[in-house]
Order: C-alpha cells, then structure tokens, then sequence
C-alpha cells in the first residue's frame, strides 16, 4: 500500500511518511510508531531517549568541525487527527491510511485524515537526521505524543531535557508563511445526569440527522463560515420543541479540536405533530442552504421515523434547558484581533455533544491569543451551563506563544527563504495550538519559529497537502539548517 509515495520527491521524507501512513497513530496510540522510530534510530547509531510521558527524543551529533555551533532542534507530534467519512469503516488503531495523488497535484487519503498534520514534519525531521551529506551542528529531533487530544506530550514533556538552542516547530501548513506566535487554549467539559420520563402512548419516535458539512481545524478554519453541525441540529431542535419535541439521544461531533461535520438526534413528537415536522425541517434545509451557500453546498436535513429505543426521552423541561443552554453557549469566532489584523483572537467550538440514557457530555475548545480572554470565555461557558445544573471543568489548558519578531532565527529564516525561494515569507501568527508556547514555558531561552508545507483541510476528511510544497519546504528547511552552523 502507498508504493507511489516512494517515486515522489524528496525521496527520503516521502519514505518515512509512507512509515507514518502504514502504523495507526491516533491519539493515544503511538506506541507502536514509536518503537518503529526507536529501532530506526538504531538502525540509524542515533542516541535516542524516552522521558516519564512517552516523548520520543532523537540526537544527532555535530558534523566535523561545527561541534561549537548552537543545536538545533526539530519539533512536531506523532498523533493524528483519526476523522474518516461516516459511510467509510475504518479503525484507525489498526488501519493504515490509504493515499492517493489527485490531478492537481495534492496527495489526499481515501475517506479519512490524511495525517500530514504532522506526518511530514515528523517525516522531514527523521529525513534530515539520516542526511549524511548535510552540514549542521548538534541536532536533536523531539517527536510528542497526544498533541491533538489536548497537548499532553507538550505539558508533560520532562525538563532540562533539550540542549539546543535554536527550535523549529514543523506543524504549520502554509507556503510562503512563517509563524512566530500561536493561541493557546483550554477545554470545557460539561456533564450532567438529566430527568426523563416515559414515552407517551401517543408519541412517535424519529431520527433527526444533519449531515454533509465540509468540517476542518476548530482553530485555522474557524472563520471560514463553515457550519458546525452541533449549532445547527440545535437549532433546528430548538423550532421542534415548539411541537413539544423532546429529545431522547444525540450524537455530534467526534473531537474536540475539529469542526463538527455531522450531527444525529433521537426524539419523542406527538404523533399528531408528525407531518408538522417534517414541514419544519424541509423549510430549515431551505434555509440553512442558504445561509451556507457555497460554504456547505452539501448540507442535508432529514427526518424520518424509527423503533422506540430502550432509552427514555428526556422531560420536556429538561429537554428546554438542555437547548437553551446549548443555543446560547458561545461558538465561532468571539473577537478578532486588534494587535494582528486579520487575525481571530478568541474563538470556542462546540466540538463533542452526545447524550444517552440521559447522561449529558459537551466538549468544547476555547482558543484565544490572550490567556486571560481565554479564560473568560470558557467562564462563560461554564456559567451557561451551571444554571442547567450541569457540572463544568476545565482541563488541559495551555498557553500561548508570545511573537518575538526581532529573533536571531526569525531573520536567518528570512534571509535563507529570500536565497532559496526568490520572495519574502510572510510573518504570522496563528490561531491554534501550537506546543510552542508550551515549550517556550519549559525553555524560555529557546529562540522558534514554525512553518511547513501547503496543507489544507486538516482535522477532516479532505485533508490534503501539495505535493510541490512540499519539495519547497525540504529545500528550505536543509538550507536554514546549514546556515544556522554558521
């Protein structure tokens, strides 16, 4: 499987991704990659360690004579983003990731994730520590674990542990682009055991599904205008409760840290309220088609009758505050920023909403350039749902990078992408997490950027990354590292 990413070129990265491709590395289940790059290393005579949480580390010694320059370290994470389209099975803690070249030249996976985020950073750091013809100074390649489910090799990464001192983050996803700050971010998880009661005789039960929507990356693709599935079937929950719907189980969303692309609900109508329904919900797909026009052309609305299920519906006032809060709880971009035009500033994505027998869980994203803004909105959260009753927690939280654009690296970085690639990079920031701002906690004496190739709908089925980009990004990234031997 994957044979063809061995005639792309560069050779040798295109070979480790096919590595990353071929061994499942959803969240959490790195070990096996791990262990494959431990032996590699072997293979390899590398040094390489394990710190308490599983973090892969990776040295490299200095060519001869550039012992004294300062070390570079190469940075990205082992885990993937596991979304695969709803009528494609696939386990991805034991499938690999089937790809494929389109006609305009992007590399794509076959209804899932492809796992370029960040399966070729990671590809491109193991490619330059077997270049035996590149000149560099020490090197070390820090490989974490569990970056997409909540930073977790980042925050637990051991300290005192890296030796270098210039860091290059490779898990941005745009060409021409460098970045030199990120958001950071916290999760909001809301739980509650809501009241029920039975089904009346002369209730029906019905399927309510919204599908269809493009999703992407809860933080680069949050000011698309795409849908977010949890939002909308809330909506349109909320016109049903009119009919004295009541809602039985729901199910949106699969992470947190991605735009949720489908959404399902079970509920209880009154059998004469049935035909009214319906009507409701063509007029909701009328609209809701509209508003996302050429956003989310694909977007379908559909009701239809189904067996009672063991599970009884919530009480219609359970029903009520459970979409009310869920309606007003924030979601999508909250403020753009003043500092960085162009730029979201804070944003949260309803990512996670199910329900069954009763038992309520949210998981949401709060991101933000500003820590203490971050910190209100998910307070903001938290208040809408304690009125409910619910229980509300924050975990995971991390922070965000601050930018320093007079660094040393940033204007190396600059002068080799003028040498190299004929334009000036464009220097950004971005909104999303980046581990860097977690690592310049744990080092401030590190001087980072980030950058990488053209990729495009991460986090989501239509992940896909230019394969020419990624020529660019290697040819860029060799040269930045010779000339920082200098």
């Amino acid at each position: 499987m994957n044979e063809h990413l061995d005639r792309l070129s560069p050779q040798p990265l295109w070979r480790h991704f096919r590595t990353l491709c071929e061994t499942p590395r959803p969240s959490g289940h790195e070990a096996a990659l791990a262990a494959r790059l431990e032996a590699w290393a072997d293979a390899q005579g590398l040094a390489h360690e394990r710190d308490a949480f599983g973090n892969l580390l990776i040295r490299k010694p200095a060519s001869p004579g550039h012992e004294q320059a300062p070390g570079v370290i190469f940075q990205g994470h082992l885990d993937m983003v596991p979304q695969a389209n709803s009528d494609h099975p696939h386990d991805f803690t034991r499938d690999p990731i089937e790809t494929y070249l389109d006609d305009e030249g992007w590399l794509r996976a076959r209804n899932t994730t492809l796992g370029a985020d960040n399966g070729l950073g990671v590809a491109a750091a193991l490619a330059i520590l077997e270049d035996d013809e590149l000149i560099h100074g020490p090197l070390e390649a820090i490989f974490t674990l569990e970056e997409e489910s909540g930073m977790g090799g980042a925050l637990n990464l051991a300290e005192g542990w890296l030796q270098g001192h210039y860091l290059l983050n490779l898990d941005s996803e745009d060409r021409g682009e460098v970045f030199i700050g990120c958001a950071g971010g916290t999760d909001v998880v809301v739980e509650a055991q809501l009241p029920t009661a039975a089904l009346a005789d002369d209730e029906v039960t019905l399927r309510l599904s919204l599908t269809g929507l493009r999703g992407g990356h809860s933080g680069i693709d949050i000011d698309k205008g795409r849908g977010n599935a949890n939002r909308l079937l809330v909506r349109v929950m909320r016109v049903l409760e009119r009919l004295d719907a009541r809602l039985t189980s729901y199910q949106g969303g699969t992470l947190r840290n991605a735009l949720p692309r489908e959404a399902l609900a079970i509920l209880a109508l009154p059998e004469e309220e049935l035909e009214a329904a319906k009507a409701e919900v063509a007029e909701l797909q009328a609209t809701l088609r509209k508003e996302f026009a050429g956003v989310d052309d694909a977007l379908s609305l559909s009701l239809e009758s189904v067996e009672m299920p063991a599970d009884e519906p919530l009480t219609g006032q359970a029903t009520h505050l459970l979409l009310a809060a869920l309606h007003a709880a924030p979601c999508g971009v909250e403020r753009m920023s003043q500092e960085v035009p162009g730029v979201v500033e804070t944003s949260n994505n309803l990512g996670v909403v199910s329900l069954a027998a009763g038992r309520f869980h949210l998981g949401a994203l709060v991101r933000s350039l500003h820590d203490s803004a971050a910190q209100d909105l998910a307070d903001r959260l938290r208040a809408v749902f304690e009125l409910t009753g619910a229980k509300v927690r924050l975990e995971n939280g991390y922070p965000g990078w601050t930018p320093q654009p007079g660094s040393e690296l940033l204007t190396r970085f600059q002068r080799v992408h003028h040498e190299q690639l004929g334009s000036e990079p464009a220097v950004k920031v971005i909104h999303a997490g980046l581990e860097c701002g977690i690592l310049d906690g744990k080092y401030p004496a590190l001087e980072m950027i980030s950058f990488g190739p053209l990729i495009r709908g991460a986090h989501s089925p239509d992940e896909r990354v230019e394969v020419a980009s990624v020529e660019e990004f290697w040819t860029l990234l060799r040269a930045l590292v010779e000339d920082l031997t200098r």
